[in-house]
């Protein structure tokens, strides 16, 4: 996965800005690069364990960047204690097509994203490339 450094950036600070809790969001762009992330409430009733996206909201976010002629690229959240490697329950309501990038905060001070495609159950990691502006 290739996302622009501000995006990389904005996806870090806003799993930091949620611990203890779960952030999540949608990555947007074009080319196969992620330009933009949106923000997304988690709704989850296990707030802290799990995330879970407002369907209403993500229509209207998914709307927004396809009229911005952006293609929706995936899903990002976090886990505040634990590794970034996709839990049961990410894989079981894991879309075919998107990818999904993972922000751990189990090192605090040293946040690590990783990102996999999951078909079929069966999980692939995608490498995590940050590009500058322009690349």
């Amino acid at each position: 996965m290739r996302v622009a450094r501000a995006a990389y950036e904005a996806m870090v600070a806003h799993a930091q800005a949620e611990r203890p809790f779960e952030a999540c969001g949608v990555m947007a762009g074009s080319g196969g690069i992620v330009t933009e992330v949106h923000r997304m409430r988690n709704v989850a009733e296990l707030f802290g364990v799990r995330y879970e996206m407002d369907p209403k909201e993500f229509l209207r976010v998914n709307n927004a960047i396809d009229d911005a002629d952006l293609d929706l690229i995936g899903v990002y959240h976090s886990h505040p204690f634990t590794r970034a490697y996709p839990s049961a329950t990410d894989m079981a309501q894991a879309w075919e097509g998107l990818v999904y990038a993972i922000v751990s905060l189990r090192d605090f001070l040293t946040p690590e994203a990783r990102a996999f495609t999951i078909a079929n159950g069966e999980v692939s990691e995608q490498p995590v490339e940050i590009v500058d502006a322009g690349e």
